[in-house]
């Protein structure tokens, strides 16, 4: 049989660390699902990497792994003349929770040998799939918070270690609080686990509406107000949309187009109750599209008669 090298299998040195290795085989995983992945000889790949990790997650195994020494990966291997004693404690039992997963012929020589039906190894476990899913809601359900219903089609594992996606009924809970582009987990509604083992988590992005007026920025809210030039010259309290009803925005003199005021608390909840985002008026100078005769004769009047030159910085020509 050939040699496999489950370091080199895993991307990680000889000393890495439990931790180092968890995440290396959870990174693979994804990878190579067969189900997601665009990756050649996906499955194959996923098959390798779910076998190095059985091992070297395991101290036991692991140590006993490395009792073996350094071989070239693809190398002709047979384990020593006393492996069979040594490695007695590592085998699977029949009819354990795996239920049929294919190992390589190494590992079943190593790990599984007869006692598990050769190349059957019966205690094979592989966590679900982490699914991600995306949520759109509107400013109304992110003021109030929501539940949501919908459907994702989640990766599987079934006895025979082939994968498939099951399409699965989904309720979350969407708080008061959520902010556009944030990602919520919510445990145990990704893939079934395999083996045994846990099932996956389910990653929600959410995402808000568009609406015809409000621009959310985090939990602030932004709205352009058009204002007449003699309210913007002379100033002005105008009634403004919020998104519980309407506000009473003081506009002071001689602001400028662009110009943002802000109204404290009127924006989207902020989360565990701390509080609600402000709402900003973005102020933009309206100009008459037609006039009449009256107020043309008064544009012009105030023409000849005004010192203002918004064109001053330019300076002499």
């Amino acid at each position: 049989m050939q040699y496999k090298d489950y370091y080199k299998t895993l991307g990680v040195p000889r000393d890495a660390s439990a931790v180092a290795i968890k995440k290396a085989y959870r990174l693979l995983a994804r990878k190579y699902h067969p189900d997601v992945s665009k990756e050649a000889n996906a499955e194959e790949r996923f098959k390798e990497v779910a076998e190095a990790y059985e091992v070297l997650k395991d101290p036991e195994k692991r140590a006993a792994y490395d009792q073996l020494g350094t071989w070239q990966p693809g190398q002709d291997f047979r384990p020593p003349p006393d492996w069979d004693r040594q490695a007695r404690g590592f085998r699977f039992e029949a009819g354990g929770p795996g239920g049929g997963f294919d190992f390589s012929d190494f590992f079943s020589e190593l790990f599984g040998g007869a006692a598990a039906g050769g190349r059957r190894s019966q205690g094979f476990a592989v966590r679900g799939q982490d699914v991600e899913a995306t949520v759109e809601l509107t400013l109304q359900q992110a003021l109030h918070g929501t539940e949501a219903n919908f459907q994702v089609a989640v990766p599987e594992m079934d006895a025979s270690g082939h994968l498939h996606r099951t399409p699965r009924q989904v309720k979350a809970r969407i708080p008061r609080g959520v902010s556009d582009g944030q990602v919520m987990r919510v445990p145990g509604k990704g893939g079934r686990g395999f083996g045994g083992a846990p099932d996956g988590d389910l990653y929600l992005k959410i995402s808000f509406r568009s609406h015809a007026l409000f621009r959310p920025v985090g939990h602030d809210l932004y709205i352009e107000v058009p204002v007449a030039p003699w309210e913007a010259a002379l100033g002005a309290t105008v009634d403004i949309p919020t998104l519980e009803g309407h506000a009473r925005l003081k506009i002071p003199a001689g602001v400028r187009a662009g110009q943002k005021l802000r109204l404290a608390g009127k924006g989207l909840p902020k989360p565990g109750g701390h509080g609600i985002g402000d709402l900003f008026a973005v102020l933009q100078i309206a100009v008459p599209g037609s006039l009449t005769e009256k107020e043309k004769a008064l544009f012009e009047d105030l023409a000849r008669s005004s010192r203002f030159d918004p064109r001053r910085h330019f300076g002499g020509s």
